[in-house]
């Protein structure tokens, strides 16, 4: 396909997933399903297009002056990919299967449309029901925030120290040209430019043998400040897919013990498969039952409960673009709801002396200080770590990380903007021992 082909399916995929208010990943599915003479190099250039208009769908249709597919996908090749009008026109040619050509109105657009005066929700690329909730967190700076959000995601791997070094990993992986992550003692970090498609890793000998976990740099940090230890026990009470078990079952050194688990079993089953490559063998997995507590043998005797937190996913939006736009308010207190009763699952299994690790991938106040504010004023035996001590398992950079990352009296706030990670909160509670 030529470019412009692509871009016209672009707008077509683009189309659909407004119509039928679909997940991107499953429209996109369906297209190439449609269209099978699309190799998949033409499939990923397509799906790159449509999740850069999906990250800059406010602030594209702001400066096409209309919110439909087409300006959508004209504007992003301006605003995301930076484009010149007259690089976009030949792109939007008419020829073969590109796009009609460009009014004059677009071109007028394109050439001379400005950003001047756009409110800070189409600055920041987010929806403008969340304006209030962001300006709470970040004020002025929302607008920024919320584009750095918008940003496309680099890919972040963590080392498995249980088989390789961060070094060796990265050497296995030469032909990818991996960086070391900023903050992540175990993090690699390959970047991409605007129009590439990500690589193969689960091809890699690296992943097939258990040397590399695909984990973003702030996942990465999450579970190292959880601050688990050799010899601990500790409880992984949101598993899922198993990506913070199996990154504290290295920070522990298979010392101790791990029990994994997750309110639904459906979300374990990758787990299995994962902790075999990794070469983890402190981890027990307790799949829920539907009569009887499967953690009822462990009430009192965990030193650390890691609560990674069902939330809006609001700090993924740069791998998840499309979400921000399904996302509903009423979506917001559900979660709120389930956090706090997450929360309270925790405290009977927590030892005197012991640790609750909340952690969201969310920037809400109401899903992070609210939450834990709330938890500490019904449950008074357990008070928060100061961040700045929560840090220190960074060493050496932990005082920088602190400067970076968004400190509370609840926790630490890590954003795109600030910590060039995912958005994550951590919170660190302490039970009176």
């Amino acid at each position: 396909m030529t470019p412009g082909a692509r871009l016209a399916a672009a707008i077509e995929v683009l189309a659909d997933i407004g119509a039928r208010r679909r997940p991107a990943s499953d429209t996109l599915k369906d297209w190439g399903l449609s269209h099978r003479f699309a190799g998949s190099g033409d499939r990923a250039g397509i799906a790159g297009l449509v999740y850069d208009a999906l990250r800059r769908r406010a602030s594209s249709a702001y400066l096409m002056g209309e919110d439909t597919p087409r300006a959508t996908l004209l504007g992003m090749l301006v605003r995301e990919r930076g484009l010149a009008p007259d690089a976009v026109a030949l792109l939007a040619s008419g020829a073969g299967y590109a796009p009609s050509p460009l009014t004059e109105a677009e071109r007028g657009r394109l050439s001379g449309g400005s950003m001047d005066g756009a409110p800070p929700h189409v600055l920041g690329d987010y929806p403008e029901w969340l304006d209030p909730y962001l300006a709470r967190v970040f004020g002025d700076e929302r607008a920024e925030e919320g584009a750095a959000l918008s940003s496309r995601a680099p890919l972040d791997l963590r080392a498995n120290v249980l088989k390789a070094s961060r070094d060796e990993a990265a050497k296995s992986l030469a032909d990818l040209a991996p960086e070391p992550t900023r903050w992540s003692p175990t993090g690699l970090r390959i970047k991409l430019r605007a129009d590439a498609k990500n690589p193969a890793v689960h091809a890699e000998f690296a992943y097939l043998k258990g040397l590399i976990e695909i984990q973003d740099e702030g996942s990465q940090l999450a579970a190292l400040l959880a601050g688990a230890k050799p010899g601990e026990q500790v409880l992984d009470l949101c598993a899922g897919g198993g990506g913070k078990t199996l990154a504290l079952a290295a920070i522990m050194e298979n010392k101790g013990q791990i029990y994994a688990t997750d309110d639904d079993k459906r979300r374990l089953a990758p787990i299995h498969a994962r902790l075999e490559r990794s070469g983890a063998r402190n981890v027990q997995v307790r799949v829920p039952k539907s009569v009887g507590n499967e953690l009822a043998d462990l009430e009192g005797k965990i030193d650390l409960v890691l609560i990674d937190a069902p939330c809006t996913g609001i700090g993924a939006w740069r791998r998840n673009p499309d979400a921000k736009w399904r996302v509903r308010p009423g979506a917001l207190e559900v979660r709120v709801k389930e956090q706090a009763e997450t929360l309270v699952r925790a405290v009977p299994l927590v030892r005197p002396g012991g640790r609750i690790a909340y952690i969201t991938c969310s920037v809400l106040e109401e899903e992070n200080g609210a939450q834990i504010r709330n938890f500490t004023r019904l449950h008074p035996d357990f008070s928060v770590e100061k961040p700045a001590e929560v840090a220190n398992v960074l060493g050496e950079r932990a005082y920088m990380f602190t400067k970076a990352a968004l400190t509370s009296g609840e926790g630490l706030l890590m954003t795109p903007r600030r910590t060039d990670t995912d958005g994550f909160f951590v919170s660190l509670l302490r039970r009176s021992a």
